[in-house]
């Protein structure tokens, strides 16, 4: 289905099913009788572990997680345990945890990408008892093609879940609750278009693995609604749609869409990244993810309810202010077209005020 469509379609489902709008500020329901969306607020680390030029303190790393949760976040990533020499923005990903606020209810999952950063995470969780722990929860990943996973990992899909099989099992002893990616589910930068059932296959093998959920990657930002109403189509042939994510970038301007189109096909989890930080460093061209703030809106007054801490929600105008403050620290333009827009409105509105005065 394309774009226009999976508007006119949420054009009629708000007709039959307009919920009350709260306030103007959050702008969602609280009824019980829409379904749950989740969003898995990821700006901390796969928005900034692209960044280019210089080191980002750990104290603006901190500073961000702290203000993303006061605006109603409850899933936010914290980090990665990988070594700096590859992700050198991901350094210090340990001082991270220890200073930032801990809230109880909201999840910090951390990127562990082998064995080696499994150990380096229980070490830290080993010398720093506290209640809650730091995290309890690790999100480990693969790729649909094995041209992007030797890119990524340097081995094939097949050796790559051989490696996993040994960290998750690590994980699941020491009670460690088990996040998978899936990168590359549209379409590959070094494969072109991806075999749909070799995305439901990986999906399949990290869900017996242990993963109680997995976020399907459209890492290059190519993916059109059709297609990824195709992808799910084929990956819910083995997976309950229950356990699958999206994870969605908007080099193409598709993310939103795509997005609605996840939901229209059963999808509850959306990964999104606050003012669209991001972009693949193995991914050549590719763009941000999509922005949390355009997500928001999106879904404002629809037939979803977008979970969240702040009135049962997630302050989209808290968010704005922080897309444009973290763009801002790290001298790059604001990708969301929501947070622009609302910036404009804003000060659209103080110039009226002041004429006013």
């Amino acid at each position: 289905m394309l774009a226009s469509g999976i508007y006119s379609v949420f054009r009629r489902q708000s007709t039959r099913i307009r919920p009350r709008v709260l306030c103007q500020t959050v702008g969602y329901t609280t009824s019980s009788a829409l379904p749950t969306v989740n969003i898995v607020e990821v700006g901390p680390r796969d928005g900034l572990q692209n960044e280019k030029g210089a080191a980002i303190p750990v104290e603006l790393k901190v500073e961000l997680i702290n203000r993303l949760v006061k605006a109603g976040n409850t899933t936010v990533e914290a980090g990665s345990f990988v070594s700096p020499k590859w992700i050198p923005q991901m350094a210090g990903t340990a001082d991270v945890l220890k200073r930032m606020e801990h809230i109880p209810g909201v999840q910090y999952p951390v990127l562990v990408p082998n064995k080696k950063g499994l150990e380096d995470l229980i070490g830290l969780l080993d010398t720093n008892s506290s209640n809650p722990p730091l995290t309890d929860e690790i999100a480990i990943f693969t790729a649909a093609t094995d041209e992007f996973t030797r890119a990524n990992l340097n081995c094939t899909i097949k050796e790559s879940l051989e490696r996993l099989r040994g960290v998750t099992k690590m994980a699941l002893d020491r009670g460690l609750r088990i996040r998978g990616y899936v990168s590359v589910v549209i379409a590959c930068p070094y494969a072109g278009r991806t075999d749909y059932k070799k995305v439901r296959e990986v999906t399949q093998e990290l869900i017996q693995m242990g993963c109680y959920e997995v976020s399907l990657g459209d890492t290059v930002g190519q993916g059109r609604p059709h297609e990824v109403g195709e992808m799910l189509e084929e990956v819910k042939k083995a997976v309950s749609v229950e356990k699958l994510a999206g994870h969605f970038h908007d080099t193409y301007g598709t993310g939103v869409s795509n997005v609605l189109t996840a939901l229209q096909h059963g999808v509850r989890t959306i990964d999104s990244s606050v003012g669209g930080l991001g972009g693949c460093p193995y991914s050549p061209g590719a763009t941000g993810n999509v922005a949390t703030e355009d997500v928001l809106y999106a879904l404002q007054e629809s037939g979803y309810h977008v979970r969240g801490s702040v009135a049962n929600a997630i302050d989209l105008e808290k968010m704005v202010d922080i897309g444009w403050w973290i763009s801002e620290q790290l001298g790059r333009e604001n990708a969301s077209r929501v947070g622009r827009a609302i910036k404009a409105r804003r000060q659209r509105d103080e110039v009226k005020l002041k004429a006013k005065l």
